[in-house]
């Protein structure tokens, strides 16, 4: 149990003693994990789904940007994106604006 909880001794005034490395240690390795598990992991699989979302855009593809604006795929490049807004309106964009991709037919029903 030493390991977990240091034992307080009686010490002579002015004699303080330090903790153990070993919970030191354990200390700084429990931060650290909780750390990665609350921040890091979830960040890094929203990162991905985004990825995955974004490079499998295909010309015809419904699409919300994170601006806000509905639109159907119309052109695909490299780093970028043309979506017809209205009839006769097109807008370019970047892929990474892509917020997510709508089910088909949805900008009609709208």
């Amino acid at each position: 149990m030493k390991l977990f909880f240091p034992v307080a001794y009686a010490q002579e005034a002015g004699q303080a003693q330090q903790p153990s490395l070993a919970y030191n240690l354990i200390l700084f390795g429990g931060m650290f994990f909780l750390f990665w598990l609350i921040l890091w992991r979830p960040q890094s699989k929203r990162a991905k789904e985004h990825r995955e979302l974004v490079g499998g855009i295909s010309k015809g593809d419904e699409v919300m940007t994170s601006g806000g604006l509905l639109g159907k795929v119309t052109n695909v490049n490299d780093d970028y994106i043309a979506i017809e807004v209205t009839e006769g309106v097109e807008l370019k964009v970047q892929k990474s604006s892509v917020a997510a991709a709508l089910p088909k037919g949805t900008i009609s029903k709208i």
